[in-house]
């Protein structure tokens, strides 16, 4: 009985390898990638494309184990979550108030320390913000107009 539950559970870990999730992947930025909405600083786009886009773009960058499944699949789920919730790639597309609220919210997660996720940061340690580039990113912010979150 054990070698056949064994076995099942086998083969299902094989059958769920052939059921990749689509990736998130696109050549180069989109036209309507932020970037190309404001006069950004380079050190600032820098900064959101290391820290954010991976979730909050189309040119999420994906480490090996996002082949296996099921870990593909709940990284797939953050991303379209992420991207529901803030697309940089897209941003042109905002209307003004729309995008001026997700610059708020920008500012207020990287201040606060809520973006990006821990579970994120555990494997990604390089994509925690720090103090330094919280302030070029909300003195970016701030020059645009847009009231910033301040600890």
């Amino acid at each position: 009985m054990v070698k056949k539950i064994v076995t099942v559970v086998l083969l299902s870990l094989v059958v769920m390898q052939l059921l990749q999730p689509a990736k998130n992947k696109s050549e180069g930025l989109d036209e309507n990638d932020i970037s190309f909405t404001y006069e950004m600083p380079e050190e600032v786009h820098a900064i959101l494309i290391k820290k954010c886009y991976d979730c909050h773009s189309n040119n999420t960058h994906y480490p090996w184990y996002a082949h296996v499944q099921p870990v593909g699949w709940w990284l797939a789920s953050h991303i379209s979550e992420g991207k529901k919730h803030l697309d940089f790639s897209s941003f042109k597309t905002y209307p003004e108030k729309k995008a001026n609220h997700k610059l708020e919210e920008l500012s207020e997660a990287v201040t606060d320390g809520w973006m990006p996720l821990e579970t994120y940061v555990w494997l990604h340690r390089d994509a925690k913000v720090t103090p330094k580039e919280t302030r070029l990113i909300n003195d970016w912010i701030a020059s645009l107009g847009v009231p910033i979150k301040i600890n």
